[in-house]
């Protein structure tokens, strides 16, 4: 099963400063990320701005769609007509209230750092990235079979790129 984590700092800089220290964890093989993301939110900003991340070998597990649609939905578009692609999002594993959740947490002069790992990685990062906020979602297998159909990061020829290279 994978897990999609939130992890929300109280500074527009506090998730590009614990992507470093991640990244630090990942080269010593201390924890294994599939994906990473961040978003930040300026203060004063009307909307915050995001980027993927990857894995420390360079390797994302998710298209870039899938953050820009999970941005989009929770911090660019309009709620009213959204419906169809929240429905996406539910059938991948990430719940009404999940998004909710992470909507209301995420606001002006913050960031955040989403991360889609396995639960043990959540646990040794807890000790890691100290002072964040917590929003995890953990994913079934069936969710995370949809998740991967629906954004795997293959190739242009549709073949799946190879994770463990």
């Amino acid at each position: 099963m994978s897990t999609v984590s939130i992890w929300r700092f109280e500074t527009s800089d506090g998730a590009e400063a614990a992507l470093r220290a991640l990244e630090r964890l990942q080269e010593r093989r201390v924890v294994v990320i599939e994906d990473a993301a961040v978003l930040v939110w300026g203060a004063g900003e009307r909307r915050p701005y995001g980027y993927q991340v990857g894995s420390a070998n360079g390797v994302s597990a998710l298209s870039g769609a899938f953050w820009g649609l999970l941005f989009g939905l929770l911090f660019l578009l309009p709620l009213a007509g959204a419906a169809e692609d929240l429905a996406v999002l539910a059938r991948v594993g990430l719940s009404d209230r999940f998004l909710a959740q992470a909507r209301d947490r995420i606001t002006p002069g913050v960031s955040a750092l989403f991360l889609v790992t396995d639960r043990a990685a959540v646990d040794r990062l807890r000790e890691t990235l100290i002072g964040a906020d917590l929003l995890v979602c953990t994913i079934d297998q069936q969710h995370e079979t949809a998740l991967r159909r629906a954004f795997d990061a293959g190739t242009d020829d549709g073949t799946e790129l190879d994770r463990h290279a």
